[in-house]
């Protein structure tokens, strides 16, 4: 057997990325440690097992299968490689092809693929698939982290170290209420539109005045549920390299089950109480068509506003809220006019 060696000691890593301000950009490159045991795969097991002891690692969680010119073919686990027979060749229990990223991939895809294949740590690898080193388990840990809490602040509309962030909260506060103001008066404007709204039913309202009762409780339940749908959202994202079309599919979906579990039990309990059918079923079919679009509301805008230029921080709160008690209001009104009119 070769005697095992870090990658560092005939070549060393690609240097990381760095970004504009010329700081160490969020790549595999910047968590690259490249003491690591490695062994060709033709080696015995107790042969590997015995070269490890007096060894200076960085990282020791698995042993990694390299060829003669240094590109990696596999990855044995220490938990297997400690448990399989003396005899056994390293090939016939690596697991190959080896999961592995480029220097430059982005560290919240290392996570990812971490997880995804059941690592602890992610081999980084050159464009000739030569084995550089590893992300470890510290530093993946770290990652998670990172990555959930700037995905937090970008909900919040706070961008990492950026200028607009940090004015939003040290500007005067004057400066501040003029930031905030166009958004508050467009929410404004938006209350104006339901207003409209609800006063062009006035005849149905007078009609029948039940269903006035029930207006503030649909446009709550639109407002919570969009939120809550934000929350759980991003608290994932961190997590997911699934595409936002995917996701808002998803939260889509999910608002459709809120919402019918949601209607079934109004419908139910309108019945039960004023007795009668078809306000119920009006009250619960519009809880369903509001809780699917709140749940895509409160989770695209934020990223909708972003992308536009535009801080989330200031737009996003006032904005959705009046949209989706604007679109609440209205398919309230549609349902009631079909199903009673």
């Amino acid at each position: 057997m070769r005697p095992m060696a870090s990658p560092a000691e005939d070549d060393p890593p690609e240097t990381p990325l760095t970004d504009v301000r010329g700081e160490l950009a969020e790549t595999a490159g910047r968590h690259l440690v490249s003491r690591v045991p490695t062994a060709p795969g033709d080696a015995l097991v107790g042969a590997a097992r015995a070269a490890l002891p007096g060894r200076a690692f960085d990282a020791a969680d698995a042993l990694y299968i390299v060829s003669r010119d240094g590109r990696l073919e596999g990855i044995v686990p220490m938990t297997r490689l400690l448990a399989e027979p003396d005899s056994r060749p390293l090939r016939e229990i690596a697991i190959a092809p080896a999961p592995s990223v480029l220097a430059s991939a982005d560290q919240e895809h290392v996570a990812s693929l971490a997880i995804e294949h059941g690592l602890t740590a992610v081999p980084v690898v050159d464009a000739s698939d030569r084995l550089l080193g590893v992300v470890p388990p510290l530093a993946i840990i770290d990652v998670l982290r990172h990555e959930h809490v700037e995905d937090l602040h970008r909900l919040a509309g706070i961008v990492r170290e950026g200028a607009m962030a940090r004015h939003a909260i040290e500007a005067p506060p004057a400066r501040r209420a003029r930031d905030r103001l166009p958004w508050l008066l467009a929410g404004l404007a938006g209350s104006a539109v339901a207003t409209v709204i609800v006063a062009g039913f006035e005849e149905s309202l007078q009609a029948r005045v039940a269903i006035a009762f029930f207006i503030p409780a649909i446009v709550y339940l639109a407002d919570a549920i969009g939120t809550q749908s934000e929350a759980i959202a991003v608290r994932g994202l961190s997590l997911s390299r699934l595409p936002l079309s995917r996701v808002i599919g998803g939260e889509f979906r999910t608002g459709l089950l809120i919402g019918a579990t949601l209607g079934l039990v109004s419908f139910l309990g309108v019945w039960l109480w004023l007795d009668d059918l078809r306000l119920g079923a009006a009250v619960g079919v519009a809880l369903v068509i509001a809780s699917a679009a709140a749940t895509s509301i409160g989770f695209a805008f934020p990223w909708l506003l972003a992308r536009l230029g535009r801080d989330p921080a200031f737009g996003s709160g006032p904005l959705a809220t009046i949209i989706q008690d604007v679109l609440s209001i209205l398919i309230y009104f549609a349902t009631v006019s079909l199903l009673l009119f």
